[in-house]
């Protein structure tokens, strides 16, 4: 009787270290589907730091041609200023000639 007793520890025993191992075993395979999500979002968020990156050297440019635009602006108006005090220059040395004749 002793040993059906001992027997039937054996058994249970064995399915319990039976159930440990699968549980040990879908762990794992949880893990490294986890594992691998996490390298792909890893992948992703690297991927988008380079297109940030890409993006601020884009918008540096951006500025940088804005200023030299800003700044041929400036020079278009002086000009556009100097040629409207020697045409009003002109207009005034013609119509003072033509008051004298």
């Amino acid at each position: 009787m002793i040993s059906a007793g001992v027997e039937v520890k054996i058994s249970r025993l064995e399915s319990i270290v039976e159930q440990i191992g699968e549980a040990v075993l879908s762990t794992t395979e949880t893990i490294e589907h986890l594992a691998e999500r996490l390298e792909h979002l890893s992948l992703q968020v690297e991927a988008q730091g380079k297109q940030v990156q890409q993006q601020g050297y884009q918008i540096f440019a951006l500025c940088d041609a804005v200023q030299s635009l800003a700044e041929s602006q400036d020079d278009s108006l002086q000009r556009l200023t100097q040629l409207t005090e020697n045409l009003d220059k002109l207009t005034s040395l013609i119509q003072g000639s033509d008051k004298k004749v």
